[in-house]
């Protein structure tokens, strides 16, 4: 279903509203009575750290982590509220058109506080020993961030909020992302399946990838829940230990059942990971 966006600077109140909004949605939804569910969608849920958003490498890895969540919830009965920075207007325009691609509406939602505001919160934060920004990051990233732009067609609807708005326009939120008619895609947006060719290398490669992965992050952990990469989903590790021959039998015979599929290469990862940790649980 829709893609609700949130931005602003860091500790703006965004993750407050984010909160606010996702409580009146579901409200909405019982009221209507329609089969739908609301997922939130943050750094924290996805285990990402905030050192990830000092390097352009390693942000560039979060951002994929961040579209992969997004891409994985998009559906008919599911609002997703991306509660994030957001602050680079290329990703916010991938995220539009991710949305606009599967026939769907979206909006953005910009949370504002004065910096100084934010950056004393952000210091109360740090001096409590909580999840805070380390100041130079903090600062880097006001100044990196990318006002959103009413007049752009991905940052369009826009509806700006204060952090100490007591009301949210919740109302124009869900006639934009429910009620409206989503605009067809345009062939930009349209999502197009890999040619045959492309999709079994990259099925082999991202596959072998990840078995790599997995032996060496076994090595260092006995067991239980790991993030193989910049992918969303974790690996269930068993508590005894994987073989190679093991794990290239699961991933020939997951190969053999998806090889006729063509689908999307960034479904790949999630996919397979989720095929490991059913056989992990079925060899227990």
């Amino acid at each position: 279903m829709p893609l609700l966006m949130i931005t602003g600077h860091p500790c703006s109140g965004k993750t407050t509203v984010a909160t606010k909004l996702k409580d009146a949605l579901e409200e909405k939804i019982k009221a209507s009575g329609l089969d739908m569910k609301v997922e939130l969608v943050n750094d924290e849920r996805l285990n990402i750290a905030k050192e990830t958003y000092r390097e352009a490498k390693t942000e560039k890895a979060t951002r994929g982590a961040q579209m992969s969540a997004v891409k994985k919830l998009l559906a008919r009965d599911t609002i997703v509220i991306l509660d994030n920075l957001t602050y680079i207007k290329g990703f916010r325009y991938q995220l539009f058109c991710e949305a606009k691609a599967i026939r769907t509406n979206s909006c953005v939602v910009q949370v504002g506080a004065p910096v100084d505001l934010c950056k004393e919160w952000n210091a109360q934060m740090l001096a409590k020993g909580e999840n805070g920004w380390a100041p130079d990051l903090f600062d880097a990233l006001v100044f990196r961030y990318e006002e959103p732009n009413g007049m752009s067609r991905w940052d369009s609807p826009l509806y700006a909020v204060s952090y100490d708005d007591t009301t949210l326009p919740v109302d124009e939120i869900w006639d934009t992302l429910v009620l409206q008619r989503p605009k067809p895609p345009n062939q930009a947006t349209l999502l197009k399946a890999a040619t045959p060719t492309n999709y079994l290398f990259e099925l082999d490669r991202i596959t072998q990838e990840i078995v790599t992965a997995v032996l060496e992050l076994q090595k260092v952990n006995p067991g239980g829940a790991v993030k193989v990469k910049e992918y969303p989903v974790k690996v269930e590790l068993p508590y005894k230990p994987l073989s190679i021959a093991q794990l290239q039998r699961i991933r020939r015979t997951y190969i053999a059942l998806n090889k006729m599929k063509n689908v999307e290469t960034s479904r790949v990862p999630i996919m397979f990971i989720e095929y490991l940790n059913k056989n992990f649980e079925r060899d227990d």
